[in-house]
């Protein structure tokens, strides 16, 4: 059924790079989101007001705030395909997080309202009226769920939706909301145990820890979260990939919302390379990045001298030198000015975010090794962080 609607109605489906059709994608997530849980949102009530339990009803207005968040990212979603303009020069992408912020919100508030209704219940408990249609509701929403849960995962893999996958996630979480609720109502008919008012508190508390990860999974791009791993190994192998590169560092991507993003990296190439041809090639690599992956890349050319042996041979050995002192730590930018009674190595030294020691213990860490190396070799480092550290080998 999925693969039916996307090619009803979503034109050129595959081309998932294209903001047009990233936004169709969203369109067709979102209205399937507020067709179903509005449709799930009056059984329940329905059911709800007939049985008189709590937990029912909670559960029904937890599908309204579905329904809810399905229009905030539909227009979300349209906000966000919104070409770019002469104030917004990078284009109004970041509107899903925004759209994902005013979910999250409205998601708390919804707990909240539903966990003083759940009190209320638990200190001055209403006999519920069991009622078969009732838990046949409960079971047709599990199902639907089910389905929708599996329809936005599939969807937000496809265009790398953090949005939809997180909708997917809600999906599937209120799946075992409904199915608690489901079964705390059998047990309280067969059982003749009241536990309608404790079930809508515990479905007030799942709303409410869901609405905080929402918060979190909003915010977090916001303020300027990593980039994804296979984006920086994506980008570091295809600039490794062509011919005379030597190596790659300082790379930063700036997120300016799904598919709105930009980057910019330093290449090595050979000093003694013909500068024109080096330009050439940098603009090859640049072009590349853009026409197959819609992602402006700007690269700043880093020239390493290849006909000194004395200078290679250092670069290695101070590369894994300073993974004695982290594995996470590398060198670049290495040259070589000897004077009359030292010589001096100058060279950035890149750590981790969070990494721990001082600057100044770093660097006296660093110079001891190399004075233990060779006396007569004096270290002049810039100590750098890494906003974009490329996975190892075997991560």
């Amino acid at each position: 059924m999925t693969e039916t609607l996307v090619r009803l109605f979503v034109k050129n489906s595959r081309d998932t790079a294209d903001p047009a059709v990233r936004a169709a994608y969203g369109n067709l997530a979102s209205w399937v989101g507020i067709c179903c849980n509005l449709l799930l949102c009056a059984g329940k009530f329905a059911a709800g007001l007939l049985s008189g339990s709590i937990s029912i009803a909670a559960d029904a207005v937890n599908n309204l705030s579905d329904a809810s968040s399905s229009v905030v990212s539909l227009i979300g979603f349209k906000l966000g395909a919104r070409p770019a303009d002469e104030e917004h020069p990078y284009g109004h992408a970041r509107f899903e997080y925004l759209a994902g912020l005013a979910v999250a919100v409205m998601v708390l508030v919804i707990g909240v309202e539903l966990g003083k209704s759940s009190l209320e219940k638990v200190l001055h408990p209403a006999p519920v009226t069991f009622s078969w249609v009732a838990m046949g509701v409960l079971a047709a929403s599990i199902v639907v769920k089910l389905w929708m849960a599996l329809f936005n995962r599939t969807l937000g893999q496809r265009i790398h939706s953090g949005s939809l996958i997180a909708t997917a996630a809600d999906s599937r979480n209120d799946v075992l909301t409904t199915g608690a609720v489901l079964v705390a109502s059998l047990i309280s008919h067969f059982a003749n145990v009241e536990l309608d008012g404790w079930m809508g508190l515990a479905v007030a508390a799942f709303i409410l820890y869901s609405g905080v990860g929402l918060i979190k999974d909003t915010i977090d791009p916001l303020l300027g979260l990593a980039p994804d791993p296979e984006l920086v190994r994506h980008i570091h192998d295809k600039i490794m990939s062509y011919p005379g590169v030597l190596g790659t560092h300082d790379l930063m991507v700036h997120d300016y919302g799904p598919g709105r993003q930009f980057a910019s990296v330093h290449v090595e190439l050979a000093a003694e390379g013909d500068v024109m041809d080096s330009h050439e090639l940098i603009d090859d690599i640049e072009r590349d990045f853009l026409k197959n992956d819609r992602l402006p890349v700007v690269i700043h050319f880093d020239p390493i001298v290849t006909s000194d042996a004395r200078v290679g041979d250092m670069r290695c050995w101070l590369a894994e030198a300073v993974k004695t002192i982290d594995p996470a730590l590398s060198i670049h930018d290495l040259r070589m000015v000897p004077g009359v009674s030292h010589t001096n190595l100058i060279f950035d030294c890149v750590t981790p975010p969070g990494f721990s020691m001082s600057g100044a213990r770093l660097k006296e860490a660093i110079s001891r090794l190399v004075s233990e190396k060779d006396p007569g070799y004096r270290c002049v480092i810039t100590v750098e962080t890494s906003f974009a550290a490329v996975p190892r080998a075997g991560e």
